[in-house]
């Protein structure tokens, strides 16, 4: 039996494969990134410094700060959506991504275990919509437009994010769940811009 054949409604999904060791390296990505932001981020060291006077600099732990993430979380929802492309130019790049994971994660699976990647789900997302598809070219000519603007860490970031996005979207489980509810939410906000710009009333 044909891979194709296993994924519900698949006439609706982008049937782009995921591969054990593809998801597996997604995984690896997705956990190493928000742990380097922990570390990076957040801190250990005592609340009171050393020494007395205005000399002494307070050593409290810094904060989480949630915006160093915000490139790599833009990039996982861009990620989505261009899974959910599957006609266009997005689609085909995350067809290279998974590609790409599936082949550097089948390597680092067989040096490791000495075992063989299998398929594991079909890779895809609900198709974005005739409004979806406007806010999804305008927000992409818009990172065209101005990827000189953004320094090389936020891009790279950014391009981490939508490759490991590209890898866990799949049309099973949790992450089914969350491809759905980007897809679904980028089709409504594209039509209420749509409505609100064209006839000045919001659906």
């Amino acid at each position: 039996m044909s891979v194709v054949t296993l994924a519900a409604d698949v006439s609706q999904f982008s049937a782009i494969g995921v591969t054990t060791a593809g998801f597996a390296l997604g995984m690896a990505l997705l956990g190493a990134e928000h742990w380097r932001w922990y570390r990076g981020s957040g801190g250990t060291a005592p609340a009171g410094g050393k020494g007395k006077g205005k000399g002494a600099a307070p050593a409290a732990a810094k904060a989480l700060d949630p915006k160093a993430m915000l490139p790599y979380w833009f990039g996982l929802t861009c990620g989505i959506l261009m899974v959910a492309c599957p006609g266009g130019l997005l689609g085909s790049i995350s067809e290279i991504f998974r590609w790409a994971g599936n082949g550097i994660g089948g390597v680092a699976m067989d040096w490791l275990t000495g075992r063989k990647s299998a398929t594991l789900a079909q890779g895809g997302a609900p198709d974005v919509d005739e409004f979806g598809a406007v806010l999804v070219c305008a927000l992409f000519l818009v990172l065209i437009l101005l990827r000189k603007v953004f320094p090389k860490t936020v891009r790279g970031k950014w391009w981490k994010g939508a490759f490991t996005s590209s890898l866990l979207c799949i049309t099973t489980g949790t992450a089914a769940w969350i491809a759905e509810s980007v897809v679904s939410g980028t089709n409504s906000l594209g039509q209420m811009l749509l409505d609100a710009a064209a006839r000045g009333t919001f659906v």
